[in-house]
């Protein structure tokens, strides 16, 4: 039976004159972009940009909303309600769909902070969850692999990819290691690919502490901001397919 496995990354995170990642070149690697709707980084000329980039490259496009905090670029915790997250992720869904061409998106991967605290706070995560049902049900919502974040989603009847990462170091519960403790980020381009081989083909994978963590890997991200996110994303894509694996975007799996 042939593995099949998504390769997503983070992309129009750019703002105004500000250029971050190298997108023009990852895209070439890729599957499914997740783009950034103006909340933790980018804004409507590198969103229309994105999209026409990816649709240009036949790559699937989603949202990828965050918390306001452009300033924090996301990545910092915030105290909100369940409305206002609701509302949040929805405004930022609705932007990113004006600028595609049918109107209608594959996915929505919440970001950062609002990514991370998803994964263990119900109210959070249900309201993201609502945000999503309520912009288009068919749209598929990708959440950190093995959380209960996954369940309630489905519970809800949300279509659902969990997600491995390819440069990210995970903790012995399956979650990432926050960016502020050393090792969190991996570089070396050949750990980078044989993780991303093993998650994908076998279902586990080494965490920093040393223990085996089972995990499923739906889709596979990779950091565009990362140093070394081109030739890492070029490796990664030859890797699996030098075993056999078949890259294809999310609407062909979930």
């Amino acid at each position: 039976m042939t593995v099949v496995v998504d390769f997503n990354c983070d992309m129009g995170e750019s703002f105004g004159q500000y250029k971050l990642g190298c997108d023009e070149e990852v895209i070439k690697y890729i599957t499914s972009a997740s783009v950034a709707c103006g909340f933790h980084a980018g804004d409507p000329q590198s969103m229309r940009y994105t999209v026409e980039l990816a649709e240009k490259h036949r790559v699937a496009v989603g949202a990828h909303p965050g918390f306001p905090d452009l300033q924090g670029f996301g990545r910092r915790n915030m105290s909100v309600t369940p409305t206002e997250a609701h509302n949040d992720v929805a405004y930022q869904i609705g932007a990113l769909q004006a600028f595609t061409k049918s109107y209608r998106l594959q996915h929505v991967k919440p970001h950062g902070a609002m990514y991370n605290m998803a994964v263990d706070n119900t109210d959070l995560a249900k309201a993201i969850n609502e945000a999503v049902l309520g912009t288009d049900p068919e749209m598929i919502i990708i959440v950190l692999a093995g959380s209960p974040w996954a369940d309630l989603a489905r519970s809800m009847g949300l279509k659902v990819a969990e997600e491995a990462f390819a440069d990210r170091a995970l903790n012995a519960d399956g979650t990432l290691v926050s960016r502020s403790k050393p090792g969190s980020i991996i570089h070396d381009l050949a750990e980078v690919v044989e993780r991303s081989i093993q998650m994908v083909t076998e279902g586990k994978v080494k965490a920093i502490t040393g223990e085996d963590v089972s995990i499923r890997a739906d889709t596979l991200c990779l950091h565009g901001d990362t140093p070394g996110a081109i030739e890492m994303a070029k490796a990664v894509k030859s890797g699996l397919e030098s075993v056999g694996v078949n890259i294809t975007n999310l609407s062909e799996i979930i």
